[in-house]
């Protein structure tokens, strides 16, 4: 702006930095369609009253001595907060517009509908606070939205209506909270073309993930119909990630999690008496995704353009167009959680005891909380909240904010990622469980509960109390050292919290988690659905497969998806894939398992590993494993992710494998590909050198190699005295292999139990000259320090040596 105090100014003439003239929304519009329309972006056009436009109502109608009067009234406890704001508002109500302010509200709707070439334009008629959205204050919600609003007439009732929300309760008690002067904040008004998103689909998206802070991830939420039902919460969105870095590359899709949610109902255009109304969503709508691949990829792309012009974390509101079919960005903010938080400080949270699962959801923050549930169900209830208890509630919006802060934790019926439960319970620092469905109907006042945030991107209400653990970690207080410290990672949905820590890659990741949890149907019998003989396994798998015509499909793409997010966290530094590793009696437990597997004495050194790959009892479900390894480092573009093979018993069956993997699209050195092999069983430390020259490295599996260096079932209770990673055999093969990997300039490292169980362990690997240990991420801190210590030690005792 020029510095003219206009009281109409258009959006393309407005920058960030006019905050104190047009608020937070209207301003970051304005530089939206400066900045971003050139690269592409699309912004719906439109204008702003000014904050001089208000001052102008509040002088014409002669009310903010009264609203001062009212509020000191208020303060001092002489009136109550419903009737001050109550009586604030009616003065804004029953205000007359200035003439020469009316006048210019009219000509600039009428100019704008000429614009867009549309007599009576259907418009957006938002509140915008002039102290709205900055860094340490977020006013989210506080104010009012009017849709569809049609006509000038209907407008300056909605912009009348815009400024008495100025006063709603809970914005009153929340300028209190924040120190605000309540005479010094005030509205502006912006009036936008609205996106004939009713016949389409909206959301919000983030530039970063929105409870663990990890910065390299779009997160996008969308629904059917106007997008005020995901701002709100009252619908389940479908939710998509998407990988940041890899987005510059235009042949690769790396979008790493999809997730279908409910979308139960979808807010259209109503008439003229009730703009807006939310009608039932049809069963295509429910079961569909709201976004294909190109739109997903378009958005985050988007995402990343306004991140990169603000130069921090965004907030995003999006629409798309249900008659054209294009995307628009309605609204753009800084986020203010996450890169809030001190990013040297990892707090983890262990569940060690728990009660019964009594519901699921949304994980939002990583916390756990134990306490009472208050079951509130709607806001005239809320003064019989008990301070401290755990709010059970359908949905939240701003007129919940006082009881939410009061609260311990935060369970919801419905609601996204990017809900209001979800947004002022991180804001709040609270863990809050969103999404269950049914917390209401199954939770009561006064029982026991625990709610968990700690196991990954899914909540859990545990009955009663449950017994935790948490400490705090100081990832910047840390030593550097030469031998590389990875991580063993299994869960995606957990990976991300731990992509402070600086590790050196992933030494293991699991196949076996996401099989189990993610697709929980036996390869084989997507394989071979047509010949599966179980009705019930039959009819499960048509449930979880729906939408994919070639069953098949749905194996391959959720293990992509899965294992992307675990080599997303350390990308991109190495992330070692183990393929499947179950055993025949846990395959079994699969979605159709029985029909493949054969019942063994001794699961544990039976039809495992290597040997499955070629058999033709599993070769056709090895196929999907290769696809799937091939989909996440060739169309996701996660090229930092080496395979390897477990359980490998000789040089014949490494060969096997490697010309099964290579028919599959996964030959060894093509495209960079690494393979890695297990070393757990005492062949691969007999023949080493052999076993180097197959492969690109080892690991050692310490529990398994103890278990058949010894004799002793790792399981056998009554023999576990004698198992014993430690032993001198056990060390004598560890070191063994370490020196034949180093001779034949195979990389070498451990991905066991033993460095996370025994820290001391570690000093004696660092002496054998190991390149890599890889540890769970609770003992990533112990062992890196022992690591360092042993270095340190190691260099002593040479320098020693050297001078002597």
């Amino acid at each position: 702006m020029d510095g003219t105090m206009e009281q109409i100014v258009w959006f393309e003439n407005v920058r960030r930095d006019d905050v104190a003239e047009v608020g937070g929304k209207n301003a970051s519009l304005g530089e939206l369609i400066q900045n971003l329309t050139p690269k592409g972006i699309a912004v719906p056009p439109g204008f702003a009253t000014t904050s001089a436009a208000y001052w102008r109502y509040l002088a014409s109608n002669d009310i903010k001595g009264r609203i001062a009067s009212l509020i000191a009234e208020w303060q001092a406890g002489k009136a109550g907060l419903a009737e001050t704001g109550t009586a604030i508002r009616r003065l804004f109500l029953h205000g007359d517009w200035p003439d020469e302010l009316s006048d210019a509200v009219r000509k600039a709707y009428a100019e704008l509908s000429a614009r867009v070439g549309s007599g009576n334009l259907a418009v957006a008629v938002r509140s915008s606070a002039t102290a709205e959205d900055l860094a340490d204050a977020s006013f989210a919600g506080q104010q009012e939205t009017f849709l569809n609003v049609r006509d000038e007439k209907a407008l300056l009732d909605a912009c009348r209506q815009c400024y008495a929300s100025l006063f709603t309760d809970r914005a009153i008690t929340y300028r209190q909270a924040k120190g605000f002067d309540h005479l010094k904040v005030a509205l502006s008004i912006g009036v936008q073309q609205m996106v004939r998103s009713d016949l389409g689909s909206s959301g919000v998206m983030f530039s970063i993930d929105t409870e663990t802070g990890f910065d390299k991830v779009v997160l996008i939420n969308a629904a059917w119909g106007l997008g005020e039902n995901v701002v709100k919460g009252t619908v389940d969105p479908d939710e998509y990630q998407v990988f940041k870095p890899l987005l510059k590359n235009t042949s690769l899709r790396p979008i790493i999690a999809r997730k279908c949610g409910a979308k139960e109902k979808k807010l259209i255009y109503g008439s003229t008496g009730e703009p807006t109304r939310n009608v039932p969503t049809s069963k295509f709508e429910r079961a569909a995704f709201v976004l294909d691949d190109d739109a997903v990829i378009t958005l985050a792309r988007w995402a990343v353009l306004i991140e990169d012009h603000y130069g921090c974390p965004m907030d995003i509101e999006w629409a798309r167009d249900g008659e054209t079919g294009k995307f628009f960005i309605v609204q753009a903010r800084p986020e203010t959680v996450q890169s809030a938080r001190k990013l040297n400080e990892l707090k983890n949270y262990v569940v060690k005891r728990k009660g019964k699962m009594l519901l699921a959801g949304l994980a939002i923050g990583d916390a756990v909380v134990s306490g009472r549930a208050c079951l509130i169900e709607t806001t005239k209830d809320i003064d019989t909240f008990v301070d401290g208890s755990i709010l059970v509630t359908a949905t939240t919006d701003p007129d919940w904010m006082p009881v939410m802060k009061r609260a311990a934790a935060i369970v919801t019926d419905h609601g996204g990622r990017t809900s209001h439960a979800a947004i002022v319970s991180r804001e709040l620092g609270l863990p809050a469980v969103v999404g269950t469905g049914n917390a209401t109907q199954i939770l009561h006042t006064g029982g026991e509960i625990t709610v968990s945030c700690a196991e990954g991107d899914e909540g859990f209400i545990y009955d009663g109390t449950a017994d935790y653990e948490v400490e705090t970690v100081d990832v910047t207080d840390l030593p550097t050292t030469r031998t590389e410290i990875m991580l063993n990672l299994a869960n995606p949905a957990a990976a991300f919290r731990w992509w402070r820590l600086p590790c050196d890659g992933i030494g293991l990741a699991r196949m076996e988690f996401v099989i189990g949890n993610a697709i929980r149907i036996h390869p084989m019998a997507l394989a071979h659905l047509d010949s599966l003989k179980d009705a019930d396994a039959k009819h499960q798998i048509e449930e979880l497969t729906a939408g994919y015509e070639v069953k098949a499909d749905f194996f391959v793409d959720h293990l992509a998806c899965g294992l992307a997010r675990l080599a997303a966290v350390v990308y991109p530094k190495p992330a070692i894939v183990r393929l499947s590793d179950f055993k025949t009696n846990e395959y079994a437990k699969l979605v159709g398992g029985r029909e493949f597997e054969p019942s063994e004495e001794n699961p544990m050194l039976g039809f495992r590993g290597a040997s499955r790959y070629y058999s033709p009892r599993y070769r056709d479900g090895f196929a999907l494993e290769c696809r799937a390894i091939g989909k996440l480092r060739g169309e996701l573009g996660f090229d930092n992710v080496i395979v390897m093979v477990p359980f490998c018993r000789s040089v014949e069956e490494a060969q096997k494998v490697l010309k099964v993997m290579a028919e599959n699209g996964l030959a060894r050195g093509q495209d960079g590909l690494k393979v890695y092999v297990m070393c757990e069983i005492p062949s691969n430390v007999i023949l080493a050198k052999e076993f180097a020259d197959h492969f690109d490295g080892f690991s050692i599996g310490s529990n398994d190699l103890t278990q058949l260096t010894l004799g002793v079932d790792r399981d056998a209770g009554e023999l576990s005295d004698l198992f014993d990673e430690q032993d001198p055999a056990v060390k004598w093969m560890i070191s063994h292999v370490i020196a034949e990997a180093g001779r034949s300039g195979a990389k070498i490292g451990i991905c066991g139990q033993a460095p996370s169980d025994h820290p001391d362990f570690a000093s004696f690997l660092v002496d054998c000259g190991i390149d890599s240990i890889s540890v769970s991420p609770d003992s990533f801190v112990t062992v890196k320090r022992k690591v360092a210590e042993a270095e340190r030690r190691k260099d002593e005792a040479g320098m020693s040596h050297h001078s002597a």
